[in-house]
């Protein structure tokens, strides 16, 4: 039976053991024997590492999410609409078999849809990744039914691997701290929210993106990047605090192939479908632009309490405005704090403000911030916390739409409820991105700062001494490299 703890990167450099931290994670061990004793064995290699662990646990957890689809993969899909809502386990993924012309072979961006929509109003890599799975249930389809539920089981297959790569990414970033790859694999918003639609697809490219920048691997970052943005817009957020933090470190080159690859690798997707298929390409973009105020965000609370129709335009000038003021202080903050964030923190407070700010939020989207605040802040408490608000978000949703097509029976959560569960994951989002402006301006209390790390998911920026750094910066770090990388040795207030 391996130790609940793990091994030994090397004698100097052990790995980090969540349960002598975290009051949390040390309290979660008792269901598998407790915390790490003082005799236990822990030189060895184990016949199974802390790696392999997350990635096991992760793979559970979406085979539970599928489990607590089950009712609605039977039954609730296919006969009536307000079922599939009353046992939260409503997924487009069937639904759009048919409604995108996957059962009928059409092929996306170039075959015209009856209806209102035109196009498949999804990015070109996760269109691909539809049609490939309408491929792959080519022999299991039969009636129209039993088709939706295979196609159904086949991306839920294919979404598997994602979460498989996604898990041992994140679990990798952090060479010593393996371990907090299970706030990943053990988030319940994560396997709630895992096959609802095809974000993992981008989530998996982001996470293995962010895993080739901690080994100093810019252009292999960059084309990962390029990728994941080809399937979903978000990714492509990450260059802007990656642009701040190169600057302050003085990491022009490496930004430079960063940057090229994001691109190139972006364009060698679209490029095909943009010149071969305008109309279709860009209904992705104009569909965005276009789309009204929708659930989850407080734009919906404004329109619903004023009871009023807001103006698509001007929500989304005012949603740009709201995100440029956010990513300027973010980069203030990169910029003029005491030590140069962790470019993991930055990547959560850019993408935390983007879903904060956007006029819609699917149940969904939480799986983008998942990853990045595991490495963000691995603290057990505010982790499970934020995760609390999002399931709350999740069951909340399901029963106001349950509530809407019920009629005069008022079976569900009525609009103040919905409202009510917005907040709290507005609330839980901001409170997460509190802690980690906290960490960033008090170094000493960055739990993984705290053994006399810089950044360790920072590749060439961990253990770099600053360029530009326009506020009270303390003395530079000073790297000393090893087996492992650079080991930065902080003064004693890291180390409280």
């Amino acid at each position: 039976m391996p130790s609940a703890e793990g091994t030994s990167v090397n004698q100097d450099r052990p790995v980090v053991r969540p349960t002598q931290q975290d009051e949390v994670a040390a309290a979660g061990s008792e269901l598998i024997g407790g915390p790490l004793g003082r005799w236990a064995r822990t030189g060895g290699r184990a016949w199974i590492t802390p790696v392999q662990v997350v990635a096991l646990v992760a793979i559970g957890m979406f085979a539970l999410g599928m489990v607590q689809k089950m009712p609605c993969y039977e039954w609730a899909w296919f006969r009536g609409v307000n079922s599939q809502y009353t046992h939260a386990c409503y997924s487009d993924i069937p639904h759009l078999y048919g409604g995108r012309g996957f059962a009928d072979g059409l092929i996306p961006y170039f075959d015209r849809l009856d209806g209102d929509m035109e196009y498949l109003e999804y990015p070109v890599l996760t269109g691909l990744f539809m049609k490939v799975a309408a491929w792959l249930t080519l022999p299991f389809e039969g009636t129209s039914t039993e088709s939706e539920q295979a196609y159904w089981m086949v991306n839920a297959a294919m979404l598997m691997v994602c979460t498989a790569v996604m898990a041992v990414c994140v679990a990798r970033t952090h060479r010593r701290r393996p371990w907090d790859g299970l706030l990943v694999a053990l988030a319940p918003a994560f396997a709630l929210t895992a096959t609802i639609n095809w974000d993992l697809l981008a989530v998996a490219l982001t996470a293995a993106a962010l895993l080739m920048w901690s080994r100093g691997r810019s252009l292999a970052f960059g084309i990962l990047i390029g990728l994941a943005t080809a399937a979903k817009l978000y990714p492509v957020l990450l260059l802007g605090p990656l642009f701040v933090l190169c600057w302050r470190a003085g990491k022009w080159r490496e930004f430079g192939a960063a940057a090229l690859g994001t691109a190139g690798a972006w364009l060698v997707v679209n490029l095909p479908v943009m010149f071969l298929a305008p109309e279709g390409w860009k209904k992705f973009y104009t569909f965005s632009q276009e789309r009204d105020v929708d659930f989850g965000s407080f734009w919906l609370i404004i329109a619903q309490r004023g009871n009023t129709q807001l103006d698509v335009e001007s929500v989304n000038t005012y949603a740009v405005l709201l995100m440029v003021l956010a990513c300027a202080g973010i980069a203030a903050l990169a910029l003029m704090a005491p030590r140069r964030p962790r470019f993991a923190q930055l990547a959560f407070l850019v993408v935390a403000a983007f879903i904060l700010t956007n006029k819609v939020y699917s149940p969904q989207y939480v799986l983008w911030l998942v990853p990045l605040a595991a490495l963000a802040r691995p603290r057990w408490r505010d982790f499970l916390v934020w995760q609390a608000c999002e399931v709350l978000y999740f069951l909340g949703i399901w029963m106001y739409l349950a509530f809407t097509m019920s009629g005069d029976k008022q079976q569900g959560l009525p609009q103040d409820g919905y409202h009510l569960a917005i907040v709290l994951h507005l609330v839980g989002t901001l409170y997460l991105c509190a802690l980690v402006v906290r960490d960033v301006l008090m170094p000493e209390k960055d739990g993984v700062r705290r053994d006399g790390s810089d950044d360790p998911s920072g590749g060439v920026l961990d253990g770099a001494e600053d360029v530009h750094a326009y506020g009270q910066a303390a003395r530079p770090p000073h790297a000393a490299h090893g087996a492992e990388g650079p080991r930065v040795e902080w003064g004693t207030e890291g180390r409280n």
